[in-house]
């Protein structure tokens, strides 16, 4: 079982509203590269999005399910599809998206014990708390050359320091496509 976050980052760091879906000042930033950018698998699942499970928070599970549930090609099937775990205090409903529950128990407890591969699209709140537990094994980034200067980073001040090994990094359109695993704990 592996814990892999897969996330849309700035040159410096910022995760915050790559969409815009948010209204942030500057949201939308990894749009203005053109939908091709951040279009299908981008961040190369492939089978881990079949065989594995995706962790979201209240905020990305909700933007996501107003999203996903409405397409029907191949990508958008396989996200419907895959089993989704939620970490949320105040949402009870997920039938909005097929195959979504709500964590009742504690985060990293559910983490430690699940047995699939868990992949954290986003929710930046989930990736700090495993973080802070050391349990994050592996970041698929793509990031996109845009500088917000502000905003929430992926790797806030006071982040534990980890090792990581780059396995790949290639051009995705506009962005860069890298993957860093941990090594040896």
């Amino acid at each position: 079982m592996s814990v892999i976050v897969i996330a849309f980052t700035t040159l410096d760091g910022i995760v915050t509203d790559p969409d815009g879906r948010a209204g942030t000042p500057h949201g939308g930033w990894a749009l203005r590269h053109g939908p091709q950018t951040v279009a299908g698998d981008k961040f190369q699942l492939g089978t881990t999005l079949d065989d594995g499970v995706m962790l979201l928070g209240r905020t990305t599970w909700q933007q996501f399910s107003r999203l996903w549930p409405g397409r029907d090609d191949p990508f958008s099937a396989r996200m419907n599809a895959v089993p989704k775990l939620v970490a949320t205090r105040t949402l009870t409903d997920t039938s909005a998206w097929a195959n979504s529950t709500v964590i009742d128990a504690d985060l990293t407890d559910v983490v430690k014990r699940e047995q699939r591969d868990v992949i954290i699209p986003g929710s930046v709140s989930v990736v700090h708390t495993l973080m802070a537990a050391d349990l994050i094994d592996e970041y698929r980034l793509l990031t996109f050359p845009t500088i917000l200067g502000s905003g929430t980073r992926l790797f806030p001040d006071g982040t534990p320091a980890v090792h990581l090994q780059c396995l790949s990094a290639e051009p995705a359109g506009a962005a860069v496509l890298t993957r860093h695993v941990r090594t040896a704990r």
